[in-house]
């Protein structure tokens, strides 16, 4: 039990972090804050935030998916549809946060999202982040008869793309749901893996 108590202490933490850094970036922009002014913010110690995140960039790329133990990556990634599995994680997300039309809009979960085109430091910090993302679920996209170098490509592929997908949401001011653009985005990819009832 008092474990549970502890990850959903940390996880609450971790989020009232990120929204205080949201707030004071959107307020006085990325640059101008300090993460002493966001642990302030969010009545932790600096060395608490540094502990969950390491920079300020990393506060706005960290999300779930990094926590999750490769049991539960397996769990959520269906080795013959992962374009499949990616639109279900984000649907779910956007199902979760009570944002199916335009997540853009106010205080939405998203809306660090446009940080990583805004702010080049974050898109690197990002794309950090879809590389390890690729290494994780490579040994989960492979299937039998997949050389290593398209399966490295293809995981690739998925979360890059993802990244492409976001980007146009982005671009586009989120008009629509960041899942159509996922789903619209990664159509060509699904050729690659075979999907059998």
């Amino acid at each position: 039990m008092a474990t549970g108590l502890r990850a959903r202490w940390r996880e609450n933490a971790i989020r009232t972090i990120q929204e205080r850094a949201l707030d004071l970036f959107d307020e006085r922009g990325f640059d101008a804050v300090t993460i002493e002014e966001i642990a302030a913010a969010s009545e932790v110690s600096p060395a608490t935030v540094y502990r969950y995140f390491g920079t300020k960039e990393g506060l706005l790329v960290a999300d779930q998916f990094d926590s999750l133990g490769q049991e539960e990556l397996e769990q959520l990634v269906d080795a013959r549809d992962p374009v499949g599995s990616l639109l279900r994680m984000v649907r779910d997300y956007e199902a979760a946060a009570g944002e199916t039309e335009t997540p853009r809009r106010g205080r939405s979960p998203w809306r660090r999202v446009r940080y990583f085109f805004q702010e080049p430091s974050v898109r690197m910090a990002f794309s950090a982040t879809l590389d390890r993302a690729a290494q994780r679920i490579l040994p989960l996209v492979t299937t039998d008869g997949m050389s290593e170098t398209r399966a490295r490509v293809a995981a690739n592929a998925l979360v890059f793309g993802y990244f492409a997908a976001l980007e146009q949401w982005y671009l586009d001011d989120g008009v629509r749901p960041i899942a159509d653009y996922v789903e619209e985005g990664l159509e060509p990819l699904r050729g690659i893996w075979s999907v059998k009832g």
